[in-house]
């Protein structure tokens, strides 16, 4: 009995690892990708830049919120240079726990000077932190 040759298979074998490895190298460098930057980072790039970012600041005191309540605009200061400011304009629901100097992590992109984002989260404040207690 003669011994077939398994050629055909590990050829498609290949084919479907390289498959697999280019379709995951496409996916982590595609137009999906998300720059992290501060405020002061993103005020200094160009706005062809910033069509996919997420954003770290803090939520100034102007914020205001449209008449369905869903969302708001308000403006962002870095954290380290609080003198650079960005505007930003948010539609969805906003979280509790965003109000003036909130911390606030902000994702999408620059259009026409305003930061417009698709997500806004905020970080949890210094009252959740876990406290010592006296006499313990």
């Amino acid at each position: 009995m003669a011994a077939r040759k398994n050629t055909p298979v590990y050829l498609a074998a290949f084919l479907l690892f390289a498959a697999g490895v280019g379709f995951m190298v496409w996916s982590a460098l595609s137009e999906d990708s998300v720059y992290h930057l501060n405020v002061a980072e993103a005020a200094a790039l160009p706005e062809s830049e910033l069509r996919s970012a997420r954003i770290f600041g803090v939520a100034e005191g102007d914020i205001s919120r449209p008449q369905n309540g869903l969302g708001a605009d308000f403006t962002a200061r870095d954290l380290e240079k609080p003198q650079i400011r960005m505007r930003v304009s948010y539609r969805g629901v906003v979280p509790d726990t965003f109000e003036k100097d909130s911390e606030v992590i902000i994702e999408g992109g620059m259009r026409d000077g305003v930061f417009i984002a698709k997500t806004l989260m905020t970080k949890c404040p210094s009252k959740y932190e876990k406290s010592t207690r006296e006499g313990s």
